[in-house]
């Protein structure tokens, strides 16, 4: 059975990862995209699970940054969905660093 974007998958599918694109904070005035896609899932003793994730911003203002980070667990979004919640901050470059947050782009499973 093949699993597409739209599919209802009730609990866990293992092999999935997400994709996110966002801008950090604004910091010494400028801010920079963040295109980012994570590890596959880590299962979590409550049955839920995080994902791990490692890169660097866009080159922007002549520097960029580096981040690696742990999502939050699971947020279902329904059909059959969910995203995970991060929150991190990048590598101090340049004399600053800048804040990521945001949720990721949703992926099948509800767990």
């Amino acid at each position: 059975m093949a699993v597409s974007k739209d599919s209802f998958v009730q609990g866990f599918v293992p092999e999935h990862n997400h994709g996110s694109v966002d801008y950090t904070s604004v910091a010494d005035g400028h801010v920079h995209q963040c295109l980012d896609v994570t590890s596959p899932a880590i299962p979590t003793p409550d049955g839920s699970h995080i994902h791990y994730t490692e890169g660097f911003v866009v080159f922007e203002n002549g520097h960029k940054h580096a981040y690696k980070a742990y999502s939050g667990p699971a947020i279902p979004v329904g059909n059959g969905m969910h995203v995970h919640y991060y929150d991190f901050y990048t590598t101090t470059d340049d004399g600053h660093r800048h804040r990521v947050q945001g949720v990721d782009m949703p992926a099948p499973g509800t767990k």
